[in-house]
């Protein structure tokens, strides 16, 4: 049997004719977890990065820069900040306000990600971070975009 991995769960197999068919799924990645968090400092399973602020999805993570949007604490997390997570397939998005909710979260950005049918969640970021790994622990497909200062 000649086996070859094809980039998904898959094989190939010989049939009765002598060819190959190929007999393949795609798993949904997981979300990774949130592995610590402390002031300033972030850090998300299967990354070697550190972040101030980070964005994470099913498969990935990245730094959070808020130059990319212009955004500021006030008006807080616009529609373009979570765009990128919410096109990740998410079910649930979770936003972090900072360790002192000094973020805000206008309601356009809200209703921009329930327009989509994701579940949205606003929390203090230490709570942020709790409530996104159990969720990573339920299998569901969440993303988040977190803020690790004030």
């Amino acid at each position: 049997v000649d086996v070859r991995y094809t980039g998904l769960l898959g094989v190939l197999l010989p049939t009765s004719q002598g060819l190959e068919l190929e007999i393949s799924a795609r798993l949904p990645m997981a979300s990774p977890k949130i592995a610590s968090l402390s002031w300033g400092q972030m850090k998300v399973q299967g990354s070697t990065l550190t972040y101030k602020d980070c964005k994470v999805w099913p498969g990935g993570s990245r730094a959070w820069d808020w130059r990319e949007t212009g955004t500021e604490h006030s008006p807080g997390v616009q529609p373009a900040d979570v765009k990128e997570v919410a096109e990740k397939g998410v079910q649930t998005l979770v936003i972090g306000r900072g360790m002192s909710e000094a973020l805000k979260v206008p309601p356009s950005t809200v209703e921009y990600l329930q327009k989509q049918g994701i579940d949205v969640r606003v929390l203090q970021t230490e709570q942020a971070v709790k409530e996104y790994n159990a969720l990573v622990a339920q299998g569901v497909r969440v993303g988040g975009v977190f803020h690790s200062t004030c």
